[in-house]
């Protein structure tokens, strides 16, 4: 318990510091950023807010400048069940990709960084 809290404790003090230390998102014109959220609309992002490998996949997010929705999987046990059903494990983060009416799972953080500089970059 008491290594939960100090993981916890110091995961939010990561968090703190890299929304403080983050830097301006890209710019892009109204139409780009448009295509942009329009093409976030079909990913989202598991993860949950302490964790340093999801604060490091939400800083090139914002970088990016990419309305991807977050779901926090220790806030909302819904989110949980469908990332151990669909994705096959419950490890964050993880990009749920759906593209065509086909979805992905994509784990490890710098693979969802590379997928994302690469189409979104």
């Amino acid at each position: 318990m008491l290594v939960n809290l100090i993981r916890e404790g110091l995961g939010r003090i990561i968090a703190a510091v890299s929304v403080l230390t983050q830097g301006k998102p890209m710019a892009r014109s109204q139409e780009q950023q448009a295509e942009v959220t329009a093409a976030c609309k079909n990913l989202s992002l598991y993860q949950f807010y302490a964790c340093p490998f999801c604060i490091k996949v939400r800083r090139k997010m914002h970088q990016l400048n990419l309305p991807i929705e977050f779901r926090d999987i220790k806030k909302n046990p819904k989110f949980r069940s469908q990332l151990a059903e669909n994705g096959g494990r419950v490890k964050v983060p993880c990009l749920r990709i759906e593209e065509n009416g086909d979805v992905q799972w994509m784990y490890e953080s710098n693979d969802i960084i590379a997928y994302l500089q690469q189409r979104f970059g």
